[in-house]
């Protein structure tokens, strides 16, 4: 375990904002809907009995709401964690739809740039999802569907990548830890070089979680640090956590073939 503190998004993770609430819609009138004068108002008098809405079934595509009391205190099942793509450099044109139905959420910021093979994996990333609902506590490159992602053959690069295991203080889901992250996160896209965040939920058992990143390279990860935004969340960071665990791993895509494959990661890797 890490005795120093340190911010689950950075320098290698980010927050992805949140969304905004819907807004109040207007009831239409119905004719099976009567109006009783009293001399202090007119009041909406309702049928009795109105039938019951049919229940529509939930897809299992539907994007959970992030904000920091559906993620930690969930009202019902969230069936998919997608992953938050960081959004392209605004000359390129963002990524059509995949086959299987799967929608990233994406950042707010743009990256400023990108190399070619990193724009691939952007791509595959799209369908990036856990395998299991104890992510948090297998191996690393057991928790994720790795061996599914397809970029093309020519393709030969090295990812930095980052696994953040953590249990928060009680209490500490009520903190400002939550929108710190979220500037960070937007901050390190600017920045350059963040190419996926990914965050799960507490396992309701031990409430350990599991939050990954991954860059283009050591050097964007490191310049990352000394951002303003990555530094205040940083110092948060040591009051919001009981344990932590950092690990950090290399995806390595060779010429020749078609997947990925996750490594430990070795000084020196990964480090352009």
């Amino acid at each position: 375990m890490n005795t120093l503190p340190n911010n689950p998004y950075l320098p290698d993770f980010g927050e992805p904002p949140s969304s905004s609430n819907s807004p109040l819609q207007s009831t239409a009138s119905s004719p099976s809907l009567s109006l009783v004068s009293t001399p202090a108002s007119s009041v909406l008098e309702l049928p009795k009995d109105l039938p019951k809405e049919p229940e529509v079934p939930r897809s299992p595509h539907d994007l959970p709401v992030f904000d920091n009391d559906t993620l930690t205190n969930p009202t019902e099942p969230i069936l998919y964690l997608p992953p938050f793509l960081s959004s392209l450099p605004v000359a390129l044109k963002p990524m059509p739809p995949t086959s299987t139905g799967r929608v990233p959420k994406t950042t707010e910021a743009h990256l400023p740039d990108i190399d070619g093979p990193s724009l691939s994996l952007h791509k595959a990333l799209h369908n990036f999802i856990p395998v299991t609902d104890k992510y948090a506590s297998v191996s690393y490159a057991e928790a994720f569907n790795w061996d599914e992602l397809d970029l093309p053959e020519e393709d030969e690069h090295e990812w930095y990548v980052v696994a953040f295991r953590s249990i928060r203080k009680p209490g500490s889901e009520n903190g400002p830890l939550y929108e710190y992250d979220r500037a960070a996160h937007e901050e390190a896209v600017q920045n350059g070089g963040l190419i996926m965040y990914w965050y799960g939920i507490p396992d309701p058992e031990t409430g350990v979680n599991l939050a990954t990143c991954v860059w283009q390279s050591r050097a964007h990860a490191i310049a990352a640090n000394s951002r303003p935004h990555h530094i205040q969340a940083m110092r948060l960071a040591a009051s919001s956590y009981e344990r932590y665990d950092l690990e950090r791993w290399t995806l390595s895509k060779t010429a020749g073939s078609r997947r990925l494959e996750v490594l430990p990661f070795i000084q020196g890797a990964a480090g352009r």
